[in-house]
């Protein structure tokens, strides 16, 4: 039965989550803090100047001139992460994706991310007062420097003591992952002419994938309707050919339990390193686990889409494609996109965000996808990425091994 909610308490909720703007005035008061050091920084930097032109500048002078302008310069660092960040953590999104200034640490900031690295900002500022106080040691006394040297090691040991208490929630989410795979490994099968030579001792453990379910024939309908390329089974693919593979993250989607959390895939590596196998494969487990999967290369996605806008009938399309709880996309980035293509594929993955699943294949990481999306590519990522479980191979091409392991013989 579904809560009915009280609409006083839901407006009441509303109400104080609003007073989140009552913040914005002290950001904007730490600018005009970050003008006052602007100032500060050239009023510093005019005085060293005339004093190094008057040839009244000492070798002393000098560094710990220098050291109050890097000094200066870290403080304002510390302002603007505070301003940024908190502004982004605590009043409201700032809406930078897409921006080609975006800082890298605001992608994935938070009140836990945004402590350490102030606390980590604030050793650096200490770092540099107390070298001020050792470069001018005959003007400080042994009482300042014993001061200074035991403030920085408290700054110090409260950093450490922040970045400790954010590793074990790191560490509790993977397990919380880890404890999900299928704990006994199951040897992989011979696949005749795929098998490898080295000692089994070498061979890297494969996890167990789930079994594969009984033939149905509502499933064998589903699989032909996909538009697969070739049939593939995740028992058929060779772990042991990649150089670097999650094969307990393949244990965990063999499930295909990803499909009904609306969660998406998302395979990286290099020309034949067995992208396409394992997006078909996945496939075709979900068909049989009783899910509509829709497969196309990106070219075709863009040609669909493409002729869907072009008869006015793009958000019909979209509609229609929440028929399959599974998209997959394969070969991102092998052919050009444009600006309109890019916009096609950013709308597909919004309309899809937290709706229905997707796959997709690609040589590049999402860090590059600038180079195929241009523009679109961090909103699109954004949205990709957020519930998805992104599998890197690394490895030699296995047709390019196979054809030279023919041409020798």
């Amino acid at each position: 039965m579904a809560r009915v909610q009280n609409p006083t308490t839901t407006t009441l909720g509303y109400a104080l989550f609003a007073t989140r703007w009552l913040q914005a005035p002290l950001y904007f008061g730490l600018v005009a803090a970050q003008g006052v050091y602007v100032y500060k920084f050239f009023k510093e930097l005019w005085t060293l100047i005339l004093m190094c032109v008057s040839g009244h500048a000492t070798e002393t002078y000098v560094m710990l001139a220098v050291l109050k302008l890097v000094d200066v310069v870290m403080i304002a660092n510390l302002l603007i992460m505070v301003i940024v960040g908190g502004y982004e953590t605590f009043v409201s999104r700032i809406g930078l994706q897409g921006h080609r200034d975006q800082p890298e640490w605001l992608s994935h900031v938070n009140s836990n991310v945004l402590k350490v690295k102030l606390a980590t900002a604030i050793v650096g500022i200490s770092s540099v007062h107390l070298l001020q106080m050792f470069v001018d040691v005959h003007h400080t006394s042994r009482h300042a420097l014993l001061r200074g040297t035991v403030i920085h090691m408290a700054f110090i040991a409260s950093a450490a003591i922040l970045a400790y208490m954010s590793g074990p929630m790191v560490a509790h989410t993977d397990r919380g992952h880890a404890d999900r795979a299928p704990a006994a490994p199951a040897q992989a099968p011979d696949h005749g002419s795929r098998q490898r030579t080295e000692p089994e001792s070498e061979r890297p453990p494969a996890a167990a994938i789930p079994p594969q379910p009984d033939p149905d024939a509502d499933a064998e309908a589903r699989i032909r309707a996909a538009g697969f390329p070739a049939r593939k089974v995740l028992e058929e693919f060779d772990q042991r050919h990649p150089r670097a593979f999650d094969r307990e993250a393949l244990a965990r989607l063999g499930k295909a339990d990803f499909v009904d959390d609306r969660r998406n895939v998302v395979f990286v590596g290099p020309p034949g390193t067995g992208k396409t196998h394992l997006a078909v494969a996945l496939g075709v487990r979900a068909c049989q686990a009783g899910h509509r999967v829709l497969f196309a290369t990106a070219a075709e996605w863009a040609a669909r889409l493409s002729d869907a806008r072009a008869a006015g009938r793009l958000d019909a399309e979209l509609a229609a494609l929440d028929d399959h709880p599974l998209l997959i996309v394969d070969e991102v980035g092998y052919t050009p996109c444009d600006a309109a293509t890019a916009g096609l594929f950013f709308q597909l993955v919004a309309h899809r965000y937290e709706r229905a699943s997707l796959i997709l294949t690609s040589d590049r990481p999402l860090g590059r996808w600038d180079e195929i999306f241009g523009p679109s590519a961090p909103a699109l990522t954004d949205r990709l990425a957020h519930h998805a479980e992104i599998v890197r191979l690394d490895g030699d091409s296995y047709r390019t091994r196979r054809a030279t392991s023919a041409w020798a013989d």
